[in-house]
């Protein structure tokens, strides 16, 4: 898999790498990009092997919010038979296994992820990269990773875990503390099988009666923010683990988005300052991703496909990004003059940073600048 497969003519100043489950963890964690959600007990078999969607790398199916209770024996059934579908189609020599994206299984419960764990046959388990645990807590963690550790020992392949962070206790306030650093113990114990943490934006909103508009972004949200922002503090410390953005929920599906060429302007500031760029749906996408990469999430879950291109595509990094990041992690220390001579690079406290930036531009590549973000987006016909 490789990430812009929509825009193969994109001249990247540094091209994406290719990936796979089997990838080191390291940057594996920073591929994951725009994870799609997908009902469990829909048929997404043939839409794979077309290839429908070039911009997904990573994909989930889900057997929790996605999927009544009472659907869930049938989505399971449903995800076996798409394992068995591609894995003939691999083996027939009709399908490219580079050309498979990420695909994990948000399973409900612990005892709902035994019993679809246990349908599992080895062939499957190329196929799988993982695993989403939903409502992920104190009191159910261990269970969760306990048993992927077990299936990991089983079957003598990979298999990750993503928690999901999105519980009542981390939403209010006097719990939340005790809990995030009690997930955060068990997510040490388990650290190589944990791919990425991802955090429930909608569950925190539900809590409070409170749901965003589609013209201000999850950070406009003082309550919900408040969660983002501890969550963050406790996980994404010295850069121990991947945090994903939550999931955006507007969409504005047309048979053919316009795209007309645009004056030279500043990116940033046009969003940030509401200047019409797409339309309202994308620009509060595109408004949220720039405040989700400037706090430090890397990907974001997504709900529809119009979404994919947009969430990797502000992931790439752009050239004075990437000089900077290198020039920093090649200098053993002190403090030096960027290579656009516009800022100071200082070689201690920014390293985490810039090896952030690294490995983002090894998954989604480098581009010239701000501006190549539209043309990316969009390739030219």
């Amino acid at each position: 898999m490789k990430h812009h497969l929509y825009n193969k003519e994109f001249p990247f100043v540094v091209e994406p790498m290719e990936f796979d489950k089997y990838t080191d963890r390291s940057l594996l964690q920073y591929c994951l990009g725009a994870t799609m959600y997908m009902p469990g007990n829909k048929d997404f078999a043939q839409a794979i092997l077309d290839q429908k969607y070039l911009g997904l790398a990573s994909m989930v199916m889900c057997f929790e919010d996605a999927c009544r209770e009472e659907d869930v024996p049938s989505a399971e059934l449903n995800s076996i038979a798409l394992l068995d579908t591609i894995n003939a189609a691999i083996d027939e020599g009709t399908f490219d296994y580079k050309n498979l994206p990420l695909i994990f299984f948000r399973v409900r419960n612990v005892e709902q992820f035994k019993h679809f764990a246990s349908m599992l046959k080895p062939e499957h388990i190329r196929l799988i990269t993982g695993f989403n645990f939903p409502k992920f807590n104190i009191s159910n963690g261990e269970a969760y990773y306990s048993h992927l550790a077990e299936l990991n020992e089983k079957f003598g392949e990979i298999l990750y875990g993503m928690p999901i962070i999105e519980d009542r206790c981390v939403a209010f306030k006097e719990t939340r503390l005790n809990e995030l650093i009690g997930i955060k113990k068990i997510l040490d114990k388990f650290e190589q099988l944990v791919l990425n943490v991802r955090v429930g934006g909608t569950d925190f909103s539900s809590c409070f009666g409170v749901r965003r508009g589609i013209s201000y972004t999850i950070y406009d949200i003082m309550t919900v923010r408040d969660c983002l922002m501890d969550i963050l503090n406790v996980f994404s410390r010295d850069n121990l683990y991947t945090v994903s953005g939550p999931v955006w929920e507007y969409f504005r599906a047309e048979k053919k988005m316009r795209f007309e060429p645009l004056p030279e302007f500043d990116f940033t500031t046009a969003l940030i300052k509401h200047d019409p760029i797409m339309n309202d749906a994308v620009d509060g996408l595109l408004r949220e991703l720039i405040l989700d990469k400037a706090n430090g999430f890397i990907g974001k879950t997504i709900i529809h496909p119009t979404h994919l291109n947009y969430v990797n595509g502000m992931l790439a990094v752009t050239r004075e990004e990437y000089e900077d990041a290198v020039q920093i992690m090649h200098t053993s220390g002190g403090v030096i003059k960027s290579a656009n001579a516009n800022k100071m690079n200082e070689i201690g406290p920014h390293k985490n940073w810039a090896e952030k930036l690294y490995y983002r531009a090894q998954a989604y590549g480098v581009v010239e600048n701000e501006s190549s973000y539209l043309q990316l987006f969009n390739p030219q016909k």
